[in-house]
């Protein structure tokens, strides 16, 4: 098994887990690998050291080991992602699916003609306007294509 680190156009970092080098690299090529944040499938290899298990080697007194470098450096990106797909998932939970009667219903609910709840859906960037000429604001969400299929 090997375990990648790969990047999105949008520079997200992730891990790619792969039954062979040729694997990921035929995988990658058919735009198979997507990005778990913004789904986009420019995705391309980092450099990564490979791990090596020294028995009995230690490091300097002091002296921080380059895993535990590398993994401090990495988990500000990789903690921020994690945080994002975790509300992702919460909202998703807690909300109701429109589609796109978004802004038709996000009307009903501020002027009181419907129940007030949380929704989701989608709407046209004229109609994203038009809400908050109107007071209703409204705030942009992705949902990674991932999230967005049941799974199996």
């Amino acid at each position: 098994m090997k375990v990648l680190d790969l990047r999105c156009a949008q520079d997200h970092r992730f891990e790619g887990w792969f039954a062979s080098e040729e694997e990921a690299q035929s995988q990658i090529s058919r735009d198979l690998v997507q990005c778990p944040v913004c789904g986009d499938h420019a995705v391309t290899r980092l450099p990564s050291a490979p791990r090596l298990n020294l028995s009995g080697a230690t490091a300097p007194k002091g002296a921080a080991k380059p895993a535990q470098q590398t993994a401090q450096q990495a988990a500000p990106p990789a903690t921020l992602q994690a945080l994002y797909l975790k509300a992702v998932k919460q909202v998703l939970a807690q909300t109701e699916d429109v589609g796109d009667r978004f802004a038709e219903e996000a009307r009903r609910m501020h002027y009181d003609e419907a129940p007030e709840r949380g929704i989701r859906g989608s709407a046209s960037p004229e109609e994203v306007q038009a809400l908050a000429e109107e007071g209703i604001e409204t705030f942009p969400l992705v949902v990674p294509d991932a999230l967005k299929q049941t799974a199996h």
